[in-house]
């Protein structure tokens, strides 16, 4: 772990904890109406991109915590496995395209899309000029637990409509 990651150790270890632990919550609260979520084409395309945004949250923690990881090591597999849950988000994007529910689609999918657009310029910002993307990984770390909270309202709440 290089000096800079390592003034983000802390962080990343309280990330760590965090967003697994939110991650267990959002799947055991959508196991109560998991046969209406799986009906719900939106539903499901979101939480599954939910998650997929907390495990990101996860990864990059616990990879900052390797230690003597070089920081563009880092930035590389942060980008990786963003790139992973952003084809989550992509599909939970498509899904919504093609509901007719209500609002725009764009605007509905768009805020899935906030930790994943920290986490990709971090990482972009660690390879080109290290260390300066710490702070957008770290940005990304807590939009991930605010978004993962919002739609897993909102799923919730229309499950029960």
């Amino acid at each position: 772990m290089t000096d800079a990651l390592q003034a983000w150790s802390e962080f990343h270890v309280a990330m760590l904890g965090a967003t697994a632990a939110l991650a267990g919550l959002l799947i055991v609260a959508a196991s109560v109406n998991i046969a209406k979520i799986i009906a719900a084409e939106t539903l499901t395309a979101r939480l599954a991109a939910a998650i997929a945004t907390l495990v990101l949250a996860i990864l990059t923690s616990g990879i900052a915590l390797i230690p003597h990881i070089a920081l563009d090591l880092f930035g590389a597999l942060v980008l990786l496995v963003a790139a992973g849950a952003t084809g989550f988000q992509v599909h939970a994007a498509l899904s919504l395209r093609r509901d007719r529910g209500n609002g725009s689609p764009l605007l509905r999918a768009a805020l899935g899309f906030l930790p994943l657009a920290a986490y990709v310029a971090g990482s972009a910002q660690l390879l080109l000029a290290p260390p300066l993307g710490l702070g957008l990984i770290a940005a990304g770390a807590l939009l991930a637990i605010v978004v993962a909270i919002v739609i897993s309202w909102i799923a919730l709440v229309e499950v029960l409509r």
